[in-house]
């Protein structure tokens, strides 16, 4: 089994791609060790010194380290557990442990199904390939509440992410948009 490795604007956050699907569907993001019970991989890399997130996308893994950790300690260990988990052939979830959606719901009004189509056709994907994911929260006033996860959760250009180009486009095609902030 090959794994590449890609960095992230994140410098925190590595993403890791085994050349597999690693999420049939959805995401999964465990921003903390005890929200890795629902998952025997995450499990496994928070055990390594210095892990402090893992975020699961469709096809791969971002690691996101704490403190004075060093990549080039921590990556071959990364590497490792990883290459482990899918030779063994464990699942990614365990039984039961549900995905994050994104999808409009039949609840959500006009504007709402909008935004989100838009974040999931033009915003997503772009997001994705840095690692990452973002996340529909609320529509409240005119105002976007979206949550970043894996490698965009507390990366330096996600800010100007959020205003620069989210904020800009869902500005030019829903004028009831006035501003997106970031929901922590």
């Amino acid at each position: 089994m090959f794994i590449q490795t890609e960095a992230t604007p994140n410098p925190a956050t590595l993403k890791f791609l085994p050349g597999r699907v690693v999420m049939p569907s959805g995401t999964a993001d465990f921003p903390t060790a005890d929200s890795a019970v629902r998952s025997p991989l995450a499990q496994a890399l928070f055990a390594i010194e210095g892990v402090g997130g893992v975020f699961f996308g469709a096809d791969f893994v971002t690691v996101t380290r704490i403190g004075a950790q060093d990549w080039h300690v921590m990556k071959p260990v990364v590497l490792g557990a990883i290459m482990e988990h899918f030779t063994a052939g464990r699942p990614i979830l365990a039984e039961g442990a549900t995905v994050a959606a994104s999808g409009a719901t039949g609840e959500d009004d006009d504007i709402v199904v909008q935004i989100k189509e838009l974040l999931d056709t033009r915003v997503r994907p772009a997001v994705a390939q840095d690692g990452g994911d973002i996340v529909f929260h609320s529509f409240e006033d005119g105002v976007v509440y979206l949550h970043m996860q894996g490698s965009c959760s507390g990366c330096p250009s996600s800010s100007a992410t959020l205003k620069s180009g989210i904020e800009n486009m869902l500005r030019h095609y829903i004028p009831e948009v006035v501003e997106v902030r970031a929901v922590l």
